[in-house]
């Protein structure tokens, strides 16, 4: 199931390119603004930008959450609306080729429905 979530406070109606600011946002329970500055020191500290996928996973990993690949065996056919269905319960940050976005209790926040988009990696909360 899809929800709309875009708390950036002054493009409100999506299309920033802001995707790992927004999913961060949602999977920590922080503000645009506190996931936007987390992101920006941890970048600045890791000598890349702030939307590389190592400076967001870098900042999950440090907060509890482990990394699981998505498996390939039908790599065009599992959605990230399959994983949603197959993970009612928990807290993940889903990595789609050029996209992320948070899956909570099996509900995608996001500022548009990227259910289609194919997953190829997620970032659990918690060691279960």
């Amino acid at each position: 199931m899809y929800r709309f979530y875009n708390p950036n406070p002054v493009r409100p109606e999506g299309g920033a390119g802001d995707c790992a600011v927004r999913a961060i946002a949602k999977a920590l329970g922080v503000t645009w603004e506190k996931a936007y500055a987390m992101l920006a020191a941890n970048g600045f500290l890791m000598g890349e930008v702030m939307n590389n996928d190592l400076v967001w996973g870098s900042i999950l990993r440090q907060r509890g959450f482990r990394r699981e690949m998505i498996p390939d065996s039908c790599p065009d056919c599992y959605t990230v609306e399959d994983f949603c269905n197959d993970h009612p319960e928990g807290i993940y940050v889903v990595k789609s080729d050029g996209h992320v976005a948070t899956v909570i209790d099996g509900i995608l926040f996001d500022s548009w429905n990227s259910s289609l988009n194919v997953p190829i990696y997620v970032w659990k909360k918690g060691q279960k």
